[in-house]
C-alpha cells in the first residue's frame, strides 16, 4: 500500500505548476532534463557522423553531416508549429482551464498526423533538388541521397515525438521525455554499430537506425499521454480538430515555424559557400556543426525553459514574475556558455578528431571552431530574448527579426564577401556571428523599449 501511494505521488508531480515557488529552482530543474534530453537527441545524428566518418568514408561523413540543412528545414517548420501548441497549452494549464487544455492536446495530435504525411512526401520528392542547390560535390551526392530518402520515409516518428514532448513540457514535465530520448538514443547507437560494422549497410545503415529509434521514442511518448491522469490525457478516440483552439495554436506557432523553416532553408545556400572548397571543407563544416549543437544545448534548454515558465505565468496574469524569470534565464545561460567557450577553443582539433582524422578535415574543422566560439554569447542573448517573447504569445516580432538577421542579412553578407574575398573561408565563417549580433541588438531594443506588453496581456 505504501509503495502504491509513493508511485501515485510521483506520478502527480511530473507535471509542474510554475506559477508558485522559486524561479531559480523551476528554471533549473525544468531546463536540466531538457539539457540532457537535447544532448541525447543530438547524439542521433552525431553518432551517425562518427560511425560513418570512422568506418565508412569522409564522403559518407560529408553526406550525413551535410544533410542537416535539409532535415532542419522541414523539422524546423514543424517545430515552430509545435512551439505554438506548447505556448497555448502552457497558458491554458497556467490558467487551470482544463477543457481547453484537453481540446488543445487532441487538436495537436490531429495536426501532427496530417503534417506527417505532407512532410514525408515533400522530403522525399524535393531532396535531390535541395542537394543540387547546396552544390554538393559529385563524390558525396549518392551517399546524401541514400541517407535523406530513408530518413524522410520515417520522419513521422520524429514529428510525433516532438509534438508529444511539447505537450508534456507545456505542463511542466521535462523528465519523462528525457528518459524516452535516452532510451531511443542508446538504441540508435547500438543499431548504428550493428548496421555498419556487423551488417555493412554503410550510410543506409545509420539512416535505418535513426528512423527506428525515432519511432521508438514516439511510441513511448504517446503511451505516456494515453496513460496520464491530468487534463492533458490523450484519448485516441477524441483526436480531432477543435478549430478555434487549432487556429490559435497555428496563429502563435506559424511565425516561429516560418522563421525556423526559412532560416534552415537559407542554410542550404549558406552550405553551398562552404562546399565550393571541396569535400574536406564540407566534412570539416559538418563536424563543426555537431560540436555547435552541443554548445547550443544549455542556451536552447534555458530558452525553452523560460518560454514555458513565462507561458504559464503569463496565462495566470503574473506578469512581474514572468519578467523576472527572463532576467534569471539570461544570466544562467550566459554563465554556462562563458564556461564552455575556452574549452571549445583549446580542444578544437581534438573535437574534430572524433569524426575524422584526415589532416584537411581537421584543419578546416578546428579553424571554424576557433573563429566561432567567442560569439556564442550573442546566441545566448538572441535566443533568451526570443524565447521570452514567445512565452507571452508574441511570436511575430522574433520571427521578423530573426528572418531579417539570419536569412536576409546573412545571404547579402555572404554574396558580397565571397566576391570581395574569393577563396578565403574565414570571412564566410563569420557570416554566422554577424547575423547573431544583428538579431541580438534588434531583439534587445524591441524587448526593452517596445510598447508590446499590454497587447499580449489579453491573450
Amino acid at each position: 500500500m505504501k509503495l502504491h501511494r509513493l508511485r501515485f505521488s510521483l506520478r502527480l508531480k511530473r507535471d509542474t505548476d510554475m506559477t508558485t515557488g522559486s524561479i531559480y529552482e523551476h528554471l533549473l530543474w525544468f531546463a536540466l532534463p531538457l539539457l540532457v534530453g537535447n544532448l541525447f537527441q543530438i547524439l542521433y545524428n552525431t553518432v551517425d557522423s562518427i560511425v560513418v566518418g570512422n568506418f565508412v568514408s569522409k564522403q559518407a561523413l560529408a553526406a550525413v553531416g551535410g544533410s542537416g540543412p535539409i532535415i532542419n528545414t522541414l523539422v524546423g517548420i514543424f517545430s515552430g508549429l509545435a512551439s505554438g501548441a506548447t505556448v497555448v497549452i502552457s497558458q491554458y494549464y497556467g490558467a487551470h482551464d482544463n477543457k481547453h487544455v484537453s481540446e488543445a492536446v487532441h487538436s495537436t495530435l490531429a495536426l501532427t498526423a496530417v503534417l506527417s504525411v505532407i512532410f514525408t512526401i515533400v522530403g522525399i520528392v524535393f531532396t535531390p533538388t535541395m542537394l543540387k542547390w547546396m552544390a554538393v560535390p559529385d563524390d558525396v551526392m549518392p551517399e546524401a541521397l541514400t541517407y535523406l530518402h530513408i530518413y524522410f520515409a520515417g520522419v513521422s516518428g520524429l514529428l510525433f515525438y516532438n509534438m508529444g514532448t511539447g505537450i508534456l513540457r507545456a505542463v511542466g514535465d521535462s523528465r519523462r521525455p528525457t528518459i524516452f530520448l535516452i532510451i531511443s538514443a542508446l538504441t540508435n547507437i547500438v543499431m548504428d554499430l550493428i548496421l555498419v560494422l556487423v551488417i555493412p549497410l554503410g550510410t543506409a545503415g545509420v539512416a535505418y537506425a535513426t528512423i527506428f529509434s525515432q519511432f521508438l521514442s514516439a511510441i513511448l511518448v504517446i503511451i505516456t499521454l494515453v496513460r496520464s491522469d491530468g487534463s492533458f490525457r490523450l484519448n485516441l478516440k477524441k483526436v480531432k480538430f477543435t478549430w478555434p483552439v487549432t487556429l490559435k495554436m497555428v496563429n502563435i506557432g506559424l511565425p516561429t515555424s516560418v522563421q525556423q523553416g526559412v532560416t534552415s532553408f537559407s542554410n542550404v545556400f549558406v552550405q553551398s559557400y562552404i562546399n565550393v572548397f571541396g569535400s574536406a571543407a564540407m566534412a570539416g563544416w559538418s563536424s563543426y556543426g555537431k560540436i555547435d549543437q552541443f554548445i547550443q544545448l544549455p542556451i536552447q534548454a534555458m530558452a525553452f525553459s523560460s518560454t514555458t515558465f513565462i507561458g504559464q505565468n503569463w496565462g495566470a496574469g503574473l506578469y512581474d514574475r514572468a519578467k523576472k524569470s527572463f532576467r534569471i534565464a539570461l544570466k544562467l545561460s550566459l554563465i554556462m556558455t562563458v564556461i564552455l567557450i575556452p574549452v571549445l577553443i583549446i580542444f578544437s582539433r581534438q573535437f574534430i578528431y572524433l569524426f575524422n582524422q584526415e589532416t584537411p578535415v581537421l584543419d578546416y574543422g578546428s579553424l571554424i571552431i576557433r573563429y566561432m566560439a567567442p560569439f556564442y554569447v550573442l546566441s545566448c542573448i538572441n535566443q533568451i530574448y526570443a524565447g521570452a517573447l514567445r512565452g507571452t504569445g508574441n511570436t511575430r516580432v522574433p520571427m521578423i527579426i530573426m528572418l531579417s538577421s539570419f536569412v536576409a542579412f546573412r545571404q547579402v553578407y555572404l554574396a558580397i564577401i565571397s566576391r570581395l574575398l574569393p577563396g578565403q573561408p574565414v570571412p564566410v565563417i563569420l557570416g554566422y556571428p554577424a547575423g547573431w549580433l544583428l538579431a541580438s541588438i534588434l531583439l534587445c531594443l524591441y524587448y526593452e523599449l517596445g510598447n508590446w506588453r499590454e497587447k499580449y496581456k489579453t491573450i
